[in-house]
């Protein structure tokens, strides 16, 4: 299949794309979000579709993947792990917790520390902290795997030594 053939049974399928994408998100945006990132991926991995296989069952199979890693990744970053000895944080209220003075400004010290990353260390730690995979995140900035993990193994050392007033060990 040429790329012309490609492009045009891609934009042929957007109206019933944007339809599943409605299915499967239930939101007018977040459908219009999740066609977008699957034209996305369709486009930059073109060359793995096989010609012989249902180009309709493959396109479709992309946009379910990237609607479940979405849905894992908002689930992961809502998620609360609490590994103090007495189990501490799970019996704090967390009501009004992100509005009281002393949270906001944990939160602009944490931001003022991540904005003194060096650029290259704190596009992959972002791009992780955002839930994206090690995988992920070295294809998109073109690094190795290992390149990524020590750059966001050094932007968390260098946060909590920038940080270490506020930890109480």
């Amino acid at each position: 299949m040429t790329a012309i053939e490609f492009n045009a049974s891609l934009t042929e399928m957007q109206k019933y794309l944007e339809t599943f994408a409605k299915q499967l998100t239930g939101n007018e945006d977040d459908a219009k979000d999740l066609t977008q990132e699957t034209f996305l991926k369709a486009l930059v991995y073109r060359e793995k579709y096989v010609n012989h296989n249902n180009f309709k069952a493959w396109v479709y199979t992309i946009m379910k993947n990237i609607f479940i890693n979405n849905y894992r990744r908002q689930k992961k970053s809502k998620t609360i792990i609490d590994q103090t000895e007495d189990l501490y944080y799970l019996n704090i209220s967390n009501s009004n917790s992100d509005t009281d003075p002393e949270s906001m400004y944990y939160a602009s010290e944490l931001e003022h520390g991540i904005k003194q990353l060096d650029a290259e260390f704190r596009k992959a730690f972002d791009m992780y902290n955002d839930g994206y995979k090690y995988k992920e995140i070295a294809e998109t900035l073109k690094l190795t795997i290992g390149t990524v993990k020590s750059r966001i193994f050094y932007s968390r050392k260098k946060l909590m030594e920038q940080l270490s007033e506020f930890c109480p060990n």
